[in-house]
């Protein structure tokens, strides 16, 4: 801290080019914070309380393979086991084929099985009463100005009607919301299984996936070894799972979230490191006749060093705290901006520490040329010029 006013006023010789590297530092802690956002909440999705109470059941093979509806009986059965719900993916587009929506078909206990998903007993009891009905999560309702009521025309991706189109019509008969501002079906749409199943010629009484529910969650691993018992040996033979288990592998089907975030803030960093070390080098080449002054007045060659990459570092650091505190101001914004696939952005104390490690790093790299080039500088040849 005795320096600490020389090395600011280096830091501030050339205010335009400091402020400058400054918002580029902030930028890049700020996507480094809004990335790891992102690939927080899709590595805590399905981990909850209640989430913890239910197993995933879906074909061995292959995910989009089909399994008997016959088979939630005898999951049922199974010791341990509450309830057993199933679904179906119908792949839903509201007015583009590009404009996707999460759309599932699913039998009419599947709303048991998630206590934490509220819907009005009014029109949860209109949804059972209504063959073509649907309920829409709330973020869906607000996001398109729907209200119950409504006809939703929806293109299915995948299934055609018995019209043989791919474009189906509900009604909206209610609203999904979440208990604690993280269920998936916030955003998603659910019609009957029932329905579904009448009408497209291709499903013919086949069930997507089965959700079960346990009683006691040290036994999941016991309960999921004995649903994957009941079909062993079979064509159509199971895996189940955690649901936090299933929704990681169903995401890493669509990408590797943690490789795109990986890739992403290599490249921003490096390019960085290249921006900051570009600007310390000039910052240092400019003031080689201060620096031999310094080392005339009695400032050691170590101590020159010292306040170079002092300099440097407090330059990332700056920047850096910046732009992580940026991340908890506009993180109320990311679940409208997302659709309720980001939970909100907060910069927890591990994110904290790993920024503040990342600053002082690249600032030590960025630092070292330019410091040692200080400290081997040479008095006589620097007040000449040469």
């Amino acid at each position: 801290m005795k320096y600490l006013h020389l090395i600011w006023a280096a830091l501030f010789r050339r205010k335009t080019r400091t402020i400058l590297t400054l918002l580029s530092i902030i930028m890049a802690f700020l996507l480094f914070g809004l990335l790891d956002a992102v690939r927080v909440s899709f590595a805590e999705a399905g981990q909850s309380a209640n989430g913890a109470e239910r197993l995933q059941t879906g074909a061995k093979l292959s995910f989009i393979q089909p399994l008997p509806k016959s088979l939630q009986q005898q999951i049922a059965q199974v010791p341990g086991v509450k309830d057993v719900a199933h679904a179906n993916w119908f792949g839903g587009a509201y007015q583009d084929p590009h404009n996707q929506i999460f759309t599932f078909a699913v039998s009419d206990n599947y709303l048991d099985v998630y206590p934490e998903v509220e819907v009005d007993p009014a029109e949860r009891k209109a949804f059972d009463a209504t063959a073509d009905g649907v309920l829409v999560g709330d973020i869906l309702m607000k996001k398109y100005h729907w209200k119950v009521g409504d006809r939703l025309p929806l293109q299915s991706q995948i299934f055609p009607n018995k019209e043989g189109s791919k474009n189906w019509s509900f009604q909206i008969v209610g609203t999904m919301k979440s208990k604690d501002n993280k269920a998936f079906q916030s955003q998603m749409i659910v019609l009957h299984w029932k329905t579904f199943d009448e009408t497209t010629p291709y499903n013919r009484g086949a069930v997507g996936w089965y959700v079960s529910r346990v009683s006691d969650v040290n036994q999941s691993d016991r309960i999921a070894k004995a649903i994957d018992a009941l079909s062993a040996n079979s064509d159509h033979e199971t895996k189940t799972q955690t649901e936090q288990a299933a929704t990681r592998n169903w995401i890493k089907q669509m990408a590797d979230i943690g490789l795109i975030v990986t890739s992403i803030m290599g490249a921003v960093f490096f390019t960085l490191v290249l921006l900051t070390g570009n600007t310390m080098m000039q910052a240092v080449r400019e003031r080689t006749n201060e620096l031999a002054v310094l080392k005339t007045i009695g400032f050691s060659s170590r101590k020159v060093l010292g306040l170079v990459l002092a300099e440097s570092v407090l330059l990332l650091l700056l920047g850096g705290l910046v732009g992580l505190a940026l991340v908890s101001l506009i993180g109320a914004a990311l679940p409208a901006m997302s659709g309720g696939m980001i939970n909100g952005a907060h910069v927890g104390a591990k994110s904290w520490g790993l920024g503040v490690a990342l600053a002082v790093a690249i600032g030590l790299v960025v630092g070292a040329v330019p410091a040692i080039r200080a400290m081997r500088l040479n008095i006589v040849d620097a007040l000449a010029g040469r």
